[in-house]
């Protein structure tokens, strides 16, 4: 089985709760950490944007990165948000195991 972390920046961190509890309760992702402020530079429709936004970080299995990500962009307050699927490529098997057991 491969794992992944799933890199998300929302507007806030309620933003960032709200995703982060509805996918865990719904077993796609395992755990959720929340970073409350990042500050962001980014264009957006032509213009530099510089903002602070809220990062979300979700441990799941590769196998519903797609799931999860459909999931996010449905809930997502953005018109684009950023999904980014992160390899893990080794760490701790145990917290692997766990992974697996709690997703679906």
């Amino acid at each position: 089985m491969q794992y992944v972390i799933a890199y998300i920046t929302t507007r806030d961190h309620t933003e960032a709760k709200k995703i982060g509890e509805a996918v865990v309760k719904e077993r796609l992702a395992a755990c959720a950490n929340i970073i409350p402020v990042i500050e962001s530079i980014y264009w957006w429709k032509g213009k530099l944007e510089r903002n602070n936004e809220s990062m979300l970080l979700l441990k799941t299995k590769k196998s519903l990165a797609s799931k999860l990500i459909k999931r996010i962009k449905e809930i997502h307050s953005y018109e684009v948000p950023c999904v980014d699927i992160i390899p893990m490529t080794e760490g701790n098997k145990d917290y692997f195991k766990w992974i697996e057991e709690v997703t679906r």
